[in-house]
């Protein structure tokens, strides 16, 4: 098969009477990946070949679009409408060339072909970078549709510009907003002592994001043990209690009720958190001299809040306690992290799952306690090292700088026709110093002889004065398309437009090749010696384009476009020449094949 992959636009349709999921349909050799433009949407595919059963397709010419429809083995159905037929007739040749061979064994040593899974994020990436950049989108479609390349080997080769775009314009995140929860009061109605608090989404994420505790019970409660309504009840009952600065009381209800009780004791999980962020603490910091600014044990000392001052209380009592300043500094420290999640707010449920999901991620990519330790020790030794004494930490690389290849074009003209010159001479040139009495004599010398000899030979041979002839009549040629024009004019803009355009492409797409072509030596593996056959049947393609060039121009323009096809030339024959070098070396003498192919 000579593509291992279709990638196309298409919508993809759970029923005929379904509008669609716009996305990019991408077909391997083992799986069918759907992934949708929009991240948030539900459209997603990711199916295996496996269990395709069969295909139906609309036909061309007919009322109806182009919809492709896959059956798999369950009876169901994966419906894809694509932008044109010519899509669709792409997408079901392979697919049938796939169920055509997936009953048969293959005796002969397959390559296995690199692939990778991509993230919606990632394909919107490169989707955009394609639509934005017409030349990478020629060189996209021009390698990776036909098959030259695959689509990891494509864009291995720019990460960088990647990961540049990915950085460039970083999404910013909702916050949360600056009102901290302890200030929501409840409404009275003035007859009763009943208090009403009002709940909102947004609120409801705050409170899961500040009180880990809290989203911790929701999980575990809500609607296994109690409602919802029940579950919000007892928090803000717990809230009350608080703000009465009466432990005692909240003590005596959270033995009663073992629920309450886990919104009126000191958030455990906050309190693992502090712990392991003391762990981290930088170790030449002397924190214990820090304690005697702590006045708040003195008398007439301490943080009034609603009218009264926070005291200080035994033990017991304080597991029931929240301080003032624990609430500022939790809430300030949930509004810089932003808000984790991005879902809607309007079940509570999906609110708390999606958080705990995004806090299960961050914990994973988290440091282990060893992780930590090791780096209070490297902390350390950077700070007590003598930087006299040790070497560098870097070595200095210098930068890679790859130029424009239009930056060549324009310094061309010049070395062209210095080329030509030499090319046409043909001759080294001698450079000697005499005085002006040793050409005299030499003047005298070749004289006397003539008179003694005659002339037998010519003084200059004519193959010679016809080369000089030659050169001088090409620069002159050449020269007179200068006059009245602009100095800094290259030769490419004496060009028409459409054959500057190709001359540009045709460069950028060999310098393409080249790049994977010398990357992929030495060959060590048979996905290796596949890729390079293919690049080179791809440069093997390019001499009778550029010969196309060359013969639709005018005459006039001619030799200045064989000038800057000429290094063309000389590039793609320097790669192909040594593969074939490479090749006979391998295949030759002790008989072994081509280093790599099994």
């Amino acid at each position: 098969m000579a593509s291992r992959h279709v990638t196309k636009r298409a919508k993809y349709k759970t029923t005929i009477k379904d509008p669609g999921t716009p996305g990019t349909l991408r077909l391997t050799l083992e799986k069918i990946l759907f992934v949708p433009y929009n991240p948030k949407s539900a459209g997603k595919l990711d199916v295996e070949f496996r269990f395709i059963k069969g295909q139906k397709h609309t036909k061309e010419g007919s009322n109806k679009p182009a919809w492709l429809n896959l059956t798999n083995s369950q009876n169901g159905s994966y419906i894809f409408e694509f932008e044109n037929f010519s899509d669709l007739q792409d997408c079901r040749d392979f697919v049938g060339k796939i169920l055509a061979k997936s009953g048969e064994v293959s005796e002969k040593p397959t390559v296995t072909y690199p692939d990778e899974q991509l993230s919606a994020a990632e394909m919107e990436l490169r989707i955009k970078l394609l639509r934005e950049d017409s030349e990478l989108q020629k060189l996209h479609k021009q390698f990776v549709l036909s098959g030259v390349l695959t689509e990891a080997e494509f864009w291995a080769t720019r990460k960088k510009l990647l990961d540049r775009e990915a950085n460039k314009k970083t999404k910013q995140q909702l916050g949360f907003k600056s009102a901290m929860i302890s200030d929501i009061r409840p409404s009275t109605d003035g007859r009763t002592n009943k208090v009403t608090f009002s709940l909102t989404p947004e609120i409801i994420l705050q409170i899961f994001a500040e009180k880990p505790a809290v989203h911790r019970a929701f999980l575990s409660y809500v609607p296994n043990k109690m409602s919802e309504k029940v579950f919000w009840t007892k928090y803000f009952r717990a809230e009350y209690l608080h703000s009465t600065k009466n432990s005692i009381a909240a003590a005596a209800e959270a033995a009663e009720d073992e629920e309450l009780a886990v919104f009126l004791k000191q958030d455990d999980i906050l309190a693992r958190e502090a712990r392991w962020k003391i762990r981290r603490v930088d170790p030449t910091l002397d924190m214990e001299a820090d304690e005697g600014d702590d006045y708040t044990h003195l008398p007439d000392h301490g943080i009034v809040r609603d009218g009264s001052k926070e005291m200080t209380e035994s033990q017991n009592e304080q597991l029931y306690r929240r301080t003032l300043s624990q609430d500022i500094n939790r809430h300030a420290a949930v509004v810089l992290e932003g808000r984790a999640v991005d879902v809607e707010l309007e079940d509570t449920r999906a609110v708390a799952e999606a958080l705990a999901r995004s806090k299960q991620e961050t914990s994973t990519k988290g440091e282990s306690d060893g992780d930590a330790i090791q780096e209070r020790l490297d902390r350390v030794s950077r700070m007590t090292e003598i930087e006299d004494l040790q070497g560098p930490n870097n070595l200095l690389l210098a930068p890679l700088c790859i130029k424009d290849p239009r930056d060549y074009f324009d310094s061309q003209q010049a070395n062209a026709l210095r080329a030509s010159g030499d090319a046409l001479g043909r001759t080294e040139q001698i450079k000697c110093s005499l005085s002006t009495q040793e050409v005299y004599g030499s003047l005298r010398q070749s004289i006397s002889v003539i008179k003694a000899t005659g002339l037998k030979d010519p003084v200059v041979k004519p193959e010679v004065a016809h080369q000089v002839f030659d050169a001088l009549t090409n620069i002159i040629s050449t020269t007179k398309y200068h006059i009245g024009k602009n100095p800094h004019e290259s030769v490419l803009d004496r060009l028409p437009k459409k054959t500057k355009d190709e001359l540009l492409h045709h460069w950028t797409s060999i310098l393409e090749l080249l790049k994977h072509f010398w990357a992929s030596y030495p060959i060590t593996t048979p996905y290796l010696y596949a890729k390079v056959n293919r690049l080179k049947d791809a440069m093997s393609n390019i001499y009778p384009q550029l010969e196309e060039i060359k013969g639709s121009v005018p005459s006039e323009l001619r030799h200045q476009v064989s000038l800057l096809v000429r290094p063309m030339h000389q590039a793609l024959d320097a790669a192909i020449q040594y593969y074939e070098a490479d090749m006979q070396k391998k295949s030759t003498g002790s008989g072994e094949k081509p280093n790599g192919y099994v």
